[in-house]
């Protein structure tokens, strides 16, 4: 998961206002938090996470050399200061007296493991790639780490914001280690039963002000009905983008509840694989992109809470372009483009061909996937909608067991991202480039756009890099979703991160 900029709504400045209003508490309260998900994290190891859910969760029991704030600024987590000496050499010096949830030391030895680990190929880490610029890692001292590279890295401290693991838990609990994971964040792991909850105590040792509820409880329920009614009952204390627009209005006229919207980055799309026969085609991603009305769905199925996507990038991202190729509703020309290719309706039928789609078995996900199959059947595509529970759905697109599917990235912060996405080496497991695109102009531009620190040159190559995309459509570009939290009425504190962390939760208290 990556994070993102975001511009928040006058409805969230208005919220923080009212959150705001009341001072927390000054002791722990014995009230438990009560969270629900749509789907249970598939790793509990951030050197191995890679779903929206397991970078969440782990945000909470997890402590980062460096992460973001809600407004992507970076800042100094375990770290407490740090300098560049030449382009190619990082100093951090480390905040005193850290500790992991066990009362163990956490040192700077910790953290030349944890990089050194996601490094070494027997991890089989998925972010090798992003690291493999570390030419080596020293500990001289333990406040002190230093990070040496191979050449200059634009993106280098923000790819830092990766939960830092115990050397020592690691050693012991092996591949287990997910199982039981030993951080140092807000929260500890108590409990974790896949598909069904995770249990999260307060950290004592959380190097930080420490968190005004002792216990957050975070229930897996699939069902968007299932959520919206544990939440009516009282079952549920919060949901952040965990319900269908469907549910809001009736849930901003209840007064046991606050609803607060705002701006988000989670970038929807279709995922294609470009190995297939047929959409290894260019114009047939393109007679796709056509044939797909996404302001009719961004307000009739999501009810006007998100924006059409031209990239990957939101708008107001440094780096942003909106000079791309766009691809505005138009099926007279996705069937131009079709029947250029030799792909006529079959005699008989009006089918030009079939296709398979990919998705979960959330609520909305299939009511998305079933406006799009109706749409792509009025310009010849038969495509058939399958489901999955999430872990299988994952497992099928990471390997490449695809032709279609939709899928979100969630807290774009850096462009460096394409690299991981679409450079020709960065294939699972090393990186998510799941649909096999390779291009010798965007390699040579990625390797260009993170070698590259000033600032002014970085944005004109990846402004390339996004008109180059939008043109060979590797990923045919949806929306961008709005943030939508709803909260008990008595629980303050919540400010909204526009990726949609977690990490915020630890601030929250019951009133």
């Amino acid at each position: 998961m990556r994070r993102g900029i975001g511009t928040l709504s006058s409805v969230y400045f208005f919220s923080l206002f009212l959150l705001w209003g009341c001072a927390p508490p000054a002791n722990l309260s014995e009230k438990p938090l009560k969270i629900g998900i749509e789907a249970s994290p598939a790793q509990l190891d951030p050197r191995m996470a890679t779903d929206a859910y397991s970078e969440r969760v782990g945000s909470l029991i997890f402590s980062r050399l460096v992460r973001l704030d809600s407004s992507s600024r970076i800042k100094g987590d375990l770290a407490q200061s740090w300098e560049m000496s030449g382009p190619l050499t990082y100093l951090f010096h480390l905040k005193k007296n850290l500790r992991f949830s066990d009362g163990d030391p956490l040192t700077s030895e910790d953290i030349q493991f944890t990089f050194e680990s996601i490094l070494d190929p027997k991890t089989a880490s998925p972010h090798r790639k992003a690291f493999e610029i570390i030419d080596h890692i020293s500990a001289p001292d333990p406040d002190t780490v230093i990070f040496n590279l191979k050449k200059p890295y634009a993106p280098f401290i923000m790819n830092l914001s990766k939960g830092i693991v115990s050397k020592k838990g690691v050693l012991q609990s092996g591949s287990d280690y997910s199982a039981h994971p030993l951080g140092s964040g807000p929260y500890q792991l108590q409990e974790f039963l896949p598909d069904e909850k995770i249990v999260l105590q307060a950290n004592p040792h959380f190097y930080d002000t420490l968190p005004k509820i002792k216990k957050i409880i975070i229930k897996i329920i699939p069902e968007d009905t299932i959520r919206e009614m544990e939440l009516q009952k009282g079952s549920l204390d919060l949901l952040e983008n965990a319900l269908p627009p469907d549910f809001l209005p009736f849930l901003e006229k209840d007064s046991h509840f606050t609803v607060i919207k705002s701006d988000g980055t989670t970038y929807a799309y279709l995922g294609l694989n470009l190995q297939d026969p047929l959409l290894s085609r260019l114009k047939v991603r393109q007679a796709m992109a056509y044939a797909i009305d996404r302001e009719m769905i961004i307000q009739q199925i999501l009810k006007g809470l998100g924006k059409e996507a031209t990239g990957l990038l939101p708008r107001n991202h440094w780096a942003y372009t909106s000079d791309v190729e766009k691809y505005p509703y138009n099926p007279e020309q996705a069937k131009k483009l079709l029947d250029e290719e030799g792909l006529t309706v079959q005699t008989g039928s009006d089918v030009r061909f079939k296709i398979t789609y990919k998705t979960s078995q959330n609520d909305l996900a299939k009511r998305i996937g079933e406006v799009l199959q109706d749409q792509l059947k009025k310009v010849g595509i038969q495509m058939e909608i399958r489901t999955y529970e999430w872990g299988t759905f994952y497992s099928d697109i990471k390997s490449g067991n695809f032709q279609l599917y939709s899928l979100r990235w969630v807290g774009i912060q850096d462009p460096d991202i394409y690299y991981d996405l679409f450079h020709s080496t960065s294939l699972p497991p090393a990186g998510a480039n799941r649909g096999r695109y390779a291009s010798a102009q965007i390699d040579r531009l990625l390797e260009e756009g993170r070698t590259t620190l000033d600032v002014e040159k970085r944005k004109t190559i990846y402004q390339k890099v996004q008109k180059l995309i939008a043109h060979d459509l590797p990923y045919i570009s949806l929306w961008t979703f709005d943030n939508v939290t709803v909260l008990k009425k008595g629980l303050n504190g919540f400010i909204p991160d526009p990726a949609g962390d977690f990490y915020g939760l630890k601030d929250l208290y019951w009133q």
